[in-house]
């Protein structure tokens, strides 16, 4: 388990080469332990920048909360 919390949003190529966004979303049960639950969008992107512009429009993220792995 990872001693930091994962950032709500993944960019990353799926197995067709295309550039996805994946929504994650931590909660934490009652002792503690996070249950991350992540949703993988349809749409795809022609560049990283244009999956931030996105996820900043429907989801509200702001600058630090993505990541590539």
């Amino acid at each position: 388990m990872s001693p930091t919390p994962l950032k709500p949003f993944k960019i990353a190529k799926d197995e067709a080469g295309q550039l996805r966004l994946t929504v994650r979303e931590t909660r934490y049960n009652s002792q503690g332990y996070p249950w991350v639950t992540e949703r993988l969008l349809d749409e795809s992107f022609a560049n990283a920048a244009a999956a931030r512009a996105y996820a900043t429009e429907h989801y509200g993220a702001e600058a630090g909360q993505f990541s590539a792995k």
